[in-house]
């Protein structure tokens, strides 16, 4: 018996949300625009949090995919840890208390047996000019050790990487980035003519196409030369220099970075009690700190739909007191007939939370369309993340329940001879 009763009891719950969606809907129909006025903040909150968090979840899988592409276990060995704020007690910038990276150390740390190679680089930005036309600006310029390839992710299309010996011989010679030699060349073939790079010839030796990337031609417009010849031709500065290190194949992350850690710290003379004067940065703070730049983006964000979110409510809440003035014979009735206060109570809890769910339904699609264009027209793989939408339904008809809350307390105390007076 008692298991019958229950299935009854649900039976009837479930009559009764049923009943009270449809009624809800029917008043929704009746009055369109007045709906459609009041559910617009809801939908352009739910829209804008759905479409950047589908554009914040489409640029960390292509930065995880960058990371993962240029080895998890690599990093390199840097002046000062410039992923984070630094705090310094000494006049001047951050990293003057500690000496620039060394070509010699980054030679020394090559030979270890955790580290499959170690790279030399140094960037500068520089103008480079074509055998014709006028020159691309704002280029970056990498001076790298011969290997530099393996810590980038790409491969060559044209021509052929610098050698050792290049390096040795501080050769000017330079392989251009695909985006680069298009503009440049066109459609002529780039090898072995040459170009200006701040009005310095260097001999074009290789092509490197770069992994589709979504920062466009900031991350894929540069040129790479060997590292002497940047110091010696176009006169980089090497307060800067660092190492790319590759993790050998068997090592893990944190064998290599002890062993590079300890052999610096040799190298520079340090005793057991002195701090490093110099850092080690790992991929994954290069991921965090693109988190915490997106995070925060991500939380203005969610701040200013709360905003339209509370717009929203606030009109659910006018809305919802118009509709029962306009219902109090209705009211009255069904007190009337037997009806209690729990259940008028509920039925304009239930109104107001198929409002609002209803607008966070439309802010979801018009979210998804906007994904789908971000996707469509841009290089970023915007998708709508599932707890995106599980949220925005959820926290829409919790808003329904709360801003409908006075009204239907208002509803359920009505007396029912007065209601059934109401002209």
């Amino acid at each position: 018996m008692w298991p019958e009763r229950l299935a009854d009891r649900v039976v009837a719950a479930v009559e009764r949300i049923a009943e009270a969606i449809l009624i809800a809907l029917d008043q929704l129909r009746a009055h369109k625009f007045r709906s459609v006025m009041t559910i617009l903040g809801i939908v352009i909150g739910v829209a804008t949090v759905v479409t950047m968090s589908a554009a914040i979840a489409g640029i960390r899988a292509e930065a995880m995919e960058g990371i993962e592409a240029a080895g998890p276990k690599n990093f390199m060995v840097v002046r000062y840890n410039f992923m984070g704020i630094q705090i310094n007690g000494h006049s001047g910038p951050a990293w003057g208390r500690n000496p620039p990276v060394h070509p010699s150390e980054v030679h020394r740390l090559t030979e270890l047996s955790h580290v499959r190679t170690a790279i030399v680089e140094l960037q500068q930005t520089a103008s480079v000019q074509g055998p014709a036309g006028s020159p691309v600006g704002g280029v970056t310029i990498s001076g790298n050790s011969a290997g530099w390839d393996e810590f980038t992710t790409g491969s060559f299309v044209a021509g052929h990487n610098f050698l050792p010996t290049d390096v040795s011989a501080s050769s000017p010679v330079v392989v251009l980035s695909g985006p680069l030699s298009r503009s440049l060349f066109g459609a002529l073939d780039p090898i072995q003519r040459s170009v200006r790079i701040n009005g310095i010839p260097f001999t074009v030796i290789g092509v490197f196409e770069p992994q589709a990337s979504i920062f466009g031609e900031m991350a894929t417009n540069y040129a790479v030369v060997p590292y002497t010849a940047s110091l010696k031709h176009l006169r980089t500065w090497d307060g800067m220099l660092y190492a790319l290190i590759v993790t050998a194949d068997g090592s893990t992350q944190e064998q290599a970075m002890d062993q590079v850690i300890a052999t610096m710290r040799v190298m520079r003379g340090l005793r057991p009690r002195d701090e490093n004067n110099f850092a080690i940065i790992r991929q994954e703070e290069v991921l965090e700190t693109f988190n915490n730049i997106t995070g925060l983006f991500f939380i203005v964000m969610i701040a200013l739909s709360s905003v339209a979110l509370l717009v929203g409510g606030v009109g659910v809440i006018a809305i919802m007191m118009i509709s029962v003035t306009e219902r109090t014979r209705e009211i009255g009735v069904r007190k009337a007939l037997g009806a209690r206060r729990g259940e008028i109570l509920g039925q304009f809890l239930f109104e107001a939370s198929t409002l609002t769910v209803a607008g966070a339904a439309t802010g979801l699609a018009l979210g998804a369309g906007a994904a789908w264009l971000v996707r469509t027209v841009t290089p970023i793989p915007a998708t709508v993340q599932p707890a995106a939408v599980i949220a925005a339904l959820v926290m829409a008809a919790l808003a329904g329940v709360v801003f409908g809350l006075l009204p239907a307390v208002r509803a359920s105390r009505m007396d029912p001879v007065e209601a059934l007076r109401y002209e």
